[in-house]
């Protein structure tokens, strides 16, 4: 969340470039492990970093391809995506986890 903050307030600081990189593979791959629930942890890891990977190459690219690049829009547009997958992942394991207990 700092990277954010850090990239969004377009700060001067000399933790941004880490925080920032760190928000863009942490935020997607915290999404995607929420929605991969029956893996093992191992593979649900792995499998969560390449998918933040891939999510995080295909908005670079798509943001090259139409000629709108910066570091702001980047964080944008990788976080509020995660934010909305991240939490669709957690109601569904909530409304699983009701119907299991009735």
């Amino acid at each position: 969340m700092a990277g954010a903050l850090l990239a969004l307030t377009d700060s001067a600081s000399p933790l941004r470039g880490p925080c920032t990189l760190f928000f863009l593979l942490a935020s997607p791959a915290a999404a995607i492990g929420a929605v991969l629930r029956g893996l093992d942890p191992f593979a649900r890891g792995v499998t969560a970093l390449a998918g933040a990977v891939v999510v995080d190459m295909l908005v670079a690219q798509g943001m090259l391809a139409v000629h709108h690049w910066s570091a702001r829009g980047g964080v944008a547009t990788v976080g509020v995506p995660s934010a909305l997958v991240l939490l669709f992942g957690l109601l569904r394991a909530r409304i699983s986890g009701k119907h299991t207990q009735s």
